[in-house]
């Protein structure tokens, strides 16, 4: 499943980093003058000269200076910032006068711009270009953050201060976006310890830091699992593989120093292929098996430890705030609200699709029997064999429609969408204009289609590299906002596709290309923005990754397979005998696809409700799995060792069941396009989706917002159709989709 994040996502350190730098915007606390102002004395010089502390110059309204980055600034960056950014919210918490929405909220929102810009550079140096000189730095100044978090978040006096507001918000003269603001500003003091004292308070802040430290290793642990285990191939072990794969292994070899061979990654863009293609069965087993073991070969690398005790502390953590688990704490800001709500939407599809799995092992065990290759199916096994049915049922050959999915093409079919939705349009600027951070980063400026208003820009990193971390995300370097005055978007979409030889178009899988549009969902929930406050920006787990799922359906829509999908190397549309079978194998390998996604759920999910005391994760996942029935022939789709999303940071814990909750609201606002006369390009229901579910953010409440797009709450039903599972009884969509 697709990793964005917003998210988040980002690795190690970042997660949290991330987190306290949007809660210094978001709730702003500050610790007293008395320790504040010395520091702050110190860093004046620093913000004067350090480059990552700099207002942004330059069009479009200030970028950032990526083409300056150096990482020895970064620390000294950082504790300047810190510094900076305590004296601003000091001076708040002690404002003499009595608290209002201007002198509190307002000035929260305005404090620790210098602070952030060091955090855009900061998130590239962690996702992009990591090295070993930054994750030095990035492993001592984790605990320093978790610290500079918990003087803010648990500064009494600011909280108080904050608390009046919330008291008297709805006697206050505050329009509906500034009321939500204080809300949710209120609420991230009130959830992350603000209301605990004495002891109970610094054992909370105390380990806050030492979660921040053991994010970090983990995140660390995986990636240099990721960049320790590559497989060089001969010439003589490349059968089955496509030609677009030998040249980028082959090239991806001679970038490592060993020209004439052929390298597969680590990575999932080169696994995946490599293991529905290669014919060479104990290359796809080692493959496999390198990929699925990260972060758990038993030696200095290995997360198990580090899980342990991240989950005892999630769970002391939370009882300090009265609190049985950490799923509880987590989910109450959420959309699902609890565990339980949770855990039901998952337990009502988890039947049908370990059903479909067996269904879809009988067909590639039968596969195999016919061809008399002596073998039970292994998970090693099952993307190699699930191609070999494709191609005998739906007479559908993966590499074929590959041919017709160019980057290039798909970007510009990206646009195309964007335009008929959203009104924007893109055009490439000027090659030198913007400040990049690596020659395969390009930039689009944004602009509406009509009045030709600069929306921002827009970043591209596409291709894997040496020190990125692996899978695809979005993020933003600068937020929309208007109440200081109008700041544009800056936001950003990073893959890890192979680049191919030179002067050779890239060419993706059909899932590919989903993942492409879906983080390109991402970016346009960004660009939508018409938000007034940075925090309003932010946005609900289980409910952010519904837009970016919901722009993969204009991928397989006829206005982009009849323009877009076009033949590599004879420029020729995609025929339409093969879209025919590209959309009646639609629902094709769901029972993989939706089992492997659920069971990372189920075990995130159980983990964070269970008594973590002497925890074992190796054996509470091999348990785990065999009493929810997981077929042998797969494995989950992030094995709990190398789960990032998890464990690198707090953003998807206990919340990764939020893409097939987002999935639901996916599944039912596609039939709103596909009733409406004009379908999926209905300018009256395109009109709606911007304006209920993608311009507002997190300004209004995600059900709320939902109910005002379709006029009712989504229902499970859309996505059973959608999987190809049956649909379930009256009794099982009781699982309703919100608050």
């Amino acid at each position: 499943m697709r990793q964005t994040l917003i998210a988040l996502s980002v690795a190690a350190a970042l997660a949290a980093a991330a987190g306290c730098s949007k809660e210094a915007e978001q709730a702003q606390a500050a610790k007293n003058t008395i320790e504040a102002q010395p520091v702050a004395e110190a860093a004046s010089a620093t913000i004067a000269s350090n480059i990552l502390l700099a207002e942004w110059t330059g069009p479009y309204g200030g970028v950032p200076a990526f083409d300056k980055m150096r990482v020895e600034d970064l620390k000294p960056a950082l504790e300047a910032g810190m510094a900076k950014n305590l004296t601003e919210v000091d001076a708040i918490a002690s404002n003499p006068a009595a608290p209002t929405f201007a002198n509190t909220i307002e000035e929260l929102e305005r404090s620790g711009g210098d602070l952030n810009r060091v955090f855009a550079y900061y998130g590239i140096w962690s996702a992009n270009m990591s090295s070993p000189e930054f994750r030095a730095i990035q492993q001592e100044m984790a605990p320093k953050l978790a610290d500079f978090q918990s003087k803010i978040i648990q500064n009494d006096k600011l909280f108080q201060r904050v608390k009046a507001v919330y008291e008297q918000r709805d006697a206050s003269d505050l329009n509906a976006e500034q009321k939500r603001l204080v809300e949710l500003t209120y609420d991230q003091f009130a959830i992350n310890g603000a209301t605990l004292k004495g002891e109970a308070k610094e054992r909370y802040a105390a380990i806050n830091q030492r979660l921040a430290e053991l994010y970090t290793k983990f995140a660390n642990n995986v990636l240099a699992d990721e960049e320790g285990y590559d497989i060089f191939l001969r010439s003589d072990q490349l059968s089955g593989l496509p030609d677009s794969f030998v040249a980028a292994a082959a090239a991806l070899a001679e970038e490592k120093g060993q020209k004439g061979n052929y390298a597969i990654s680590n990575t999932r863009s080169s696994m995946d292929p490599f293991l529905t293609y290669s014919d060479n069965r104990e290359l796809r087993e080692q493959v496999w098996k390198n990929y699925y073991s990260r972060g758990d070969n038993g030696d200095e690398h290995d997360n198990n430890a580090l899980i342990a005790e991240i989950l005892k502390l999630r769970d002391e953590r939370v009882g300090l705030l009265g609190f049985d688990n950490y799923a509880e704490w987590r989910l109450q800001d959420r959309m699902a609200k609890t565990p339980e709500n949770a855990t039901a939407l998952m337990e009502a599809v988890w039947p049908a699709a370990v059903a479909r799995v067996k269904e879809e092992v009988a067909d590639m065990q039968a596969v195999a029997d016919a061809e008399k290759a002596g073998i039970t199916i292994e998970p090693w096994d099952y993307r190699y064999y699930a191609e070999k049915v494709r191609k005998a049922k739906y007479d559908l050959n993966s590499d074929e429609v590959k041919q017709y999915l160019q980057l290039d093409k798909l970007r510009e079919a990206m646009f195309f969408v964007a335009g008929e939705l959203f009104n924007f349009s893109f055009t490439a600027v000027k090659e030198g204009s913007v400040p990049v951070f690596h020659e395969d980063v390009k930039v689009w400026e944004v602009k509406d289609k009509t009045s030709g208003e600069h929306i921002g820009l827009w970043y591209l990193d596409p291709f894997a590299r040496a020190g990125k971390r692996s899978g695809a995300w979005a993020t933003m370097y600068r937020d929309h906002t208007t109440f200081d005055g109008k700041k544009t978007v800056l936001a950003s979409n990073n893959s890890n596709f192979i680049k191919g030889a030179p002067g050779e178009p890239v060419l993706v899988s059909w899932d590919d290309a989903e993942t492409f549009f879906h983080e390109f969902g991402h970016a346009l929930h960004f660009l939508a923005s018409n938000v007034s406050y940075p925090t309003l920006n932010g946005g609900v787990r289980d409910y952010t990754e519904f837009q970016s799922q919901l722009l993969e359906r204009w991928l397989s829509t006829d206005a982009v397979i009849d323009n877009y999908l076009v033949h590599y190397r004879t420029g020729e549309p995609i025929p339409a005998d093969l879209v025919a079978k590209i959309k009646k194998a639609a629902t094709f390998n769901q029972g993989f696809a939706t089992t492997e996604y659920l069971a990372s759920a189920l075990i995130d999910m159980k983990l964070h409700t269970t008594d973590p005391e002497g925890i074992d994760p190796d054996a509470f996942e091999r348990e785990t799995l065999a009493d929810l029935g997981m077929p042998k022939e797969l494995v989950m789709r992030h094995r709990t060792p190398h789960f990032g999303h998890v464990f690198s940071g707090e953003g998807y814990a206990t919340g990764y069941y939020g893409y097939l909750w987002a999935d639901v609201l996916t599944s039912d606002a596609a039939e709103a396009f596909a009733e409406s006369k004009g379908g999926f390009y209905d300018k009256e229901v395109a009109g709606k989706l911007v304006e209920h579910l993608f311009a507002p953010r997190n300004a209004v409440d995600p059900a709320e917002a939902y109910r005002a797009f379709r006029g009712r709450d989504a229902k499970i039903e859309a996505l059973m159709r959608d999987r190809g599972f049956p649909v379930p009884t009256k009794k099982a969509t009781t699982v309703a989709v919100k608050n």
